[in-house]
Order: C-alpha cells, then structure tokens, then sequence
C-alpha cells in the first residue's frame, strides 16, 4: 500500500517501494536506438546490400510501369483506409484480399476503381507485391504470416499494421523469407480519423535504407507525420499513450452501463470536461473489440500500466470515502495525494514557465470549455434558481469559496477517472508530454488536454474537485461503479482471455446501441477541431 511520509516539517505524499518496483521509465530518459543494432554484423551487411524491387524515389506522378505494386492483405477499416487513401494518391497498381469468404463482396467493391484489384488470397497478394502490408489483429498474426509469409516476392518490403508489434516482430521473423526486407508501420489513429498530421510509425527492422526511403514515399500520400522507432519502443509508446488511456474509457461505459445510465440526458455530466469524456467514451465503444483487446492483452507494459490505474482508482475512492467521514487528518492526506500526482506529473510544465528564466508555457492542448460546449449531447443545463440546486456542501478552510467556484452550469464532481489516470502516471513515473511530439493519438491527446484543464486551471477546477470528492455524496454511487469497472477491466486484461475480453466489450457496446451514430459524427468533430488546433500549436513550436 502506498503511505505518507513525514519529511521534517512539510509532508508530501510518495508512492512506496511496492508501487515503484514495476514503473515504466518515460521515453524521454533513454534514447532512442535501431532495432538493427541488435543483429550481427553478417546481418546487417546483408541487409544493407539487399535489393529492392523498385526505384526509392518513386512517386504516384512515375509511370505505372516504375511503380511499385502495394499488397493489402487485410482489408478490415484500416486496410481500406490504406486502399483508398494510396488508391487516390495515384499508386495505381494495389492488389488487395481478405478472407476468402469475403472475395466476391471485395470485387465487387472495388469493381470500378482502376487502382485496387480484389484477389482471392494472401497467396497472390504476396507473391506479386512490391510492398506487403499486413492488416491482421495481432492475436491472428501469426497464423496469418505462417500461411501467406513462404509466398512473399523476392526482394519485397514487408510491414504490418498490428497494434502490438512483438508477435508481429516474432512472425515475421519466423515465417519470412531471408530475402525479403522487414519495413514495418503503424498510423496511430482511427480508420475514421484524418491521418493528416498524425504520428505514423515506422519500423526499419531488418532491411536497407533504400527500402525505407521506398516505404516513406509509398506512404507519403497520407500526409502523417514519421516517427521512426524500433519494435520495442513502440510498444513502449503505444502502452504509455493508449493502454491506460483506453482502460479509463471502457471503465467509464461499462460504469454507465451497469448503473443503466446516459449521464448526458440526465444533466448531471453535461458540458465542458464531461462533453469530451462522454464522446470519446462512446466512440470506442462505436468500434471493434479487438482494436482495443490486442494491445491490453500481448503488450507486458500495458497490463501493468492498466493494473495501476485499477488500484489509483481504488485508492483514491478508499481516500474520499476516509476523508469524507473522517476528521482533517484524512482529509489531507487524500488532498496531499492528489496534489502529489499534479507536481510529478505537471510540475515540470508549470515550472519551465514559471522559474524565471524565459521559458515559455506550451499552449494548453482543450479547446475552451465554451467551445466543447458545442460537441455536447446532452443541453447544457442554463444557470438555474438557486431553489433547483442542491443543498451546499460544507466548506473547509482550504476550499474554494463560492466566488471561485466555477459556473454553477458545470457542475463540480470529483472528476475521479482523471484523478486515477493524473495518479497512475505519477506512480508509474510516466512523463506525458514526452509523447505529445513523438506518437500522440488523437484519445491521447484529448485526454491528456482534459486532464490538463482540470489539473492546471486557474478557474480551480482542481480545488473544486477536491471538495466535491470530500463533501459532495451524489456521485459516490457512479463513483463506486468506475472502480468497480476500471478492477473489472484489469482483471479481464490479466487472464489474458481474448473471449472474456470480447464478452465484455460487446456487453457493454449493447448498452450504447442506436447512439453510435450521433456520436461518431459529434466525436469526429470534436476531434478534428482538437487536432487542428495541436497541428497550428506544434508548428508554431517548431515541433512539426
């Protein structure tokens, strides 16, 4: 269990030996190195002098007889994502398959589109590529790369599009051809998503620099920006960025979901911070179980990202609930915990902006509260009779006092899920922002500017919450379903069943039905005003 220390004078929370003996060192404390590094010197020279089957520097503009041929095998959302994005860049020689059941639907759609020719298998897809994508969840993959690998062109650039990339790594390492040149990807967004500006990754494994020069230009059309890492710092990254970010998310739906709840129609969760919480909620749900189920369950940093976030959760209500009932002394050591996690997680931010040395703080990530106000599903609820509203809760000394207080329109609550996520990176010694230039994702992204609104606002949005979790009770009950969900959910990861997963996710995905729609078109949205906005930021910052 974690404790507070005395530290002369002052106390200050910190996470105890049990809590630090799994944290996952930020990106930013060691450097990035190829996975080339790794093979033996013969290996590398081999590589290195390997051919490929086309010129590096072609382009959509070459004529057709220069230019690569692009299998897609796969053809799920991404898979026709890549199709139709490449298609319309003007690669016109795209040989793309699914399942075999599937053949006569993938001709058929493809039936007037010159660029993108449906084939039967992975067989002919592979034997007659230039560049080979692989758009297969990773609990297939191998299987997948074991039936089609042996078919692969000589002297072809082979990728993947897994979300977890050690058993694509293992695959394509035993089911490859010696010949053939290991270029892997991965475009760390949504089929639905604008891939303009996003992070794309990419993966030079084991293959020459004219092959990954060729896959850059291949690749170019979708307009996102390269991030180079290997195998293993990919998952990395993508553990930091999304496991825990997607953990918060499922919790929050299946909470609603076992409390038989829209909080949005209700006005309890109605505008600002709730308006993006509720919308990116749905929009996972609104997708397939095994984007989400791969990563949780074949990447080690995710299951014990996904763990401490179950026990911040766990802890910080226990601390509510001790501080709420109790006498100061409770009170303060849960209001010292989650100022604890602030200056791990924002200390940093707010000090290269504050120390006096000329640094200048980095523009937040969330649009206005105003402004999400416009995503919302739910109306905002108008500034009501003092008579429609709640009995005030006591107020302590270091409260905000009614003035303020944010508008009484957002309701304060204790904002628990940003409370246990802000705790789990502090926990876990995971630096946030280390990411935002490297592989943020759109989730990413938002809920990082969410968690910033709420932690580093000068309205107090934070001392609001802190008294909300103390002294207000009529949240406790939604509170104690997010616990319940976010344990749930870890313990789900840990069996490492992809079926359990699938039965949870699906359970909760039901609850949801009919409202998926609305959503998608509102989230997207949302997502595209947030991106534009951290597109204008990081080219300002010279980051882009």
């Amino acid at each position: 269990m974690s404790v507070l220390l005395e530290t002369g004078k002052s106390e200050s929370y910190r996470p105890s030996s049990a809590s630090t003996s799994t944290s996952i060192s930020p990106l930013a404390t060691s450097p990035l190195t190829s996975s080339l590094s790794t093979q033996d010197d013969d290996d590398k020279a081999y590589y290195a002098s390997l051919p490929i089957n086309t010129a590096q520097n072609v382009t959509p503009a070459s004529p057709v007889d220069a230019q690569p041929t692009i299998g897609l095998i796969g053809m799920g959302a991404m898979g026709r994502m890549y199709a139709r994005h490449l298609g319309d860049a003007g690669w016109s020689k795209i040989n793309v398959c699914d399942i075999p059941e599937k053949y006569e639907q993938l001709k058929a759609d493809y039936a007037s589109n010159q660029n993108i020719h449906a084939m039967r298998d992975g067989h002919a897809v592979a034997r007659s590529s230039d560049f080979i994508v692989y758009s297969v969840e990773a609990e297939f993959i191998e299987k997948v790369v074991a039936q089609y690998g042996p078919s692969t062109k000589v002297n072809a650039i082979v990728a993947g599009q897994t979300s977890v990339k050690a058993p694509e790594k293992q695959a394509f390492e035993k089911h490859l051809p010696r010949d053939v040149h290991i270029v892997s990807c991965h475009s760390l967004h949504g089929p639905t998503v604008s891939p303009l500006g996003q992070p794309l990754i990419l993966i030079q494994h084991r293959g020459s620099n004219a092959a990954l020069s060729l896959v850059e230009n291949i690749l170019r059309p979708l307009r996102s920006r390269h991030v180079h890492l290997s195998y293993e710092e990919h998952d990395l990254v993508t553990a930091n960025t999304q496991a825990v970010t997607h953990a918060a998310f499922l919790s929050m739906g299946t909470a609603w979901a076992a409390a038989k709840s829209y909080p949005w129609e209700q006005g309890l969760y109605v505008g600002g911070i709730e308006t993006a919480k509720v919308n990116l909620t749905l929009r996972i749900y609104a997708n397939a179980w095994h984007v989400y189920a791969g990563l949780a369950i074949l990447n080690p940093a995710a299951r014990v990202q996904i763990e401490r976030y179950a026990t911040s959760a766990t802890e910080l209500f226990k601390m509510m609930l001790e501080g709420g009932n109790g006498g100061e002394e409770a009170k303060r050591r849960f209001r010292e915990r989650v100022e604890w996690a602030r200056d791990m997680v924002f200390g940093g931010v707010v000090r290269d902006s504050s120390d006096g040395s000329g640094g200048r703080r980095r523009r937040p990530i969330l649009l206005s509260e105003d402004v999400l106000d416009r995503f919302s599903l739910g109306k905002t609820p108008a500034l009501r009779d003092k008579t429609d509203l709640p009995p005030p809760s006591p107020v302590d000394s270091s409260s905000p006092t009614e003035s303020q207080r944010p508008p009484s329109k957002y309701r304060p609550n204790s904002h628990l899920s940003l409370l246990a996520m802000v705790d789990c990176w502090a926990h876990l010694y995971i630096n946030p922002y280390t990411h935002l230039s490297l592989a943020a994702t759109p989730l990413f992204r938002l809920f990082l500017g969410v968690a910033e609104h709420l932690f580093l606002s000068p309205t107090n949005l934070l001392s609001a919450s802190i008294h909300s979790a103390l002294y207000d009770t009529w949240h406790r009950s939604d509170d104690l379903e997010f616990v319940c969900a976010a344990r749930g959910w870890s313990q789900c990861v840990s069996f490492g069943s992809f079926e359990v997963y699938r039965r949870r996710f699906e359970e909760t995905r039901g609850f949801f039905e009919g409202r998926f729609e609305e959503v998608g078109r509102v989230g997207a949205e949302m997502i595209k005003a947030v991106m534009e906005s951290e597109i204008k930021r990081e080219e300002e910052e010279g980051i882009a």
